[in-house]
């Protein structure tokens, strides 16, 4: 195996792992608190933030930017230029509909929650608090996760393009 199939295959296993924690988080993290109360629901969703924020997390989320922008750089010279470009697509639609989304969009929404005292907070604090976090939060991530499967999607395809 040549490097430039190794850094494809470590792209599509970091952004498969990715597109599957965004899937995870669409389809039944939010979903299961949503049928929360808002402070328990807020509470829950604070704990869930703090704790992806580990060294296995960061890893494999910065390692996916890293190893799909990558793809098209190693592969300059050694495939066809429309699949070249393919790759150059690739990377952008990961870079801003992933990890843009997140810098833009998740990330200010957790750091938001992050600062609120939610004991301290009424319960019409606490209702506003939750409407102005959770819709958008979720339709972010649900960008996050469309984004994410195409990106693996296009990885996958493109190796049966390459030259044999």
């Amino acid at each position: 195996m040549n490097v430039q199939a190794i850094v494809v295959a470590v792209a599509i296993l970091l952004t498969g792992i990715m597109a599957g924690i965004f899937f995870t988080w669409s389809n039944a993290v939010m979903p299961g608190i949503g049928k929360l109360g808002d402070l328990e629901f807020l509470q829950a969703l604070k704990s869930m933030n703090r704790v992806i924020l580990n060294k296995a997390f960061m890893a494999v989320f910065g390692g996916a930017m890293v190893a799909v922008f990558l793809v098209p750089m190693i592969q300059f010279n050694g495939v066809p230029k429309a699949l070249f470009w393919f790759y150059v697509f690739t990377f952008v639609l990961y870079a801003v509909g992933v990890f843009g989304v997140t810098i833009q969009g998740n990330i200010p929404l957790n750091e938001l929650l992050e600062g609120a005292n939610l004991d301290a907070l009424s319960m019409e604090e606490l209702k506003a608090l939750r409407t102005t976090i959770e819709s958008d939060w979720n339709l972010y991530n649900l960008i996050r996760t469309v984004c994410a499967s195409l990106t693996l999607i296009c990885l996958i395809v493109s190796c049966f393009f390459w030259d044999k």
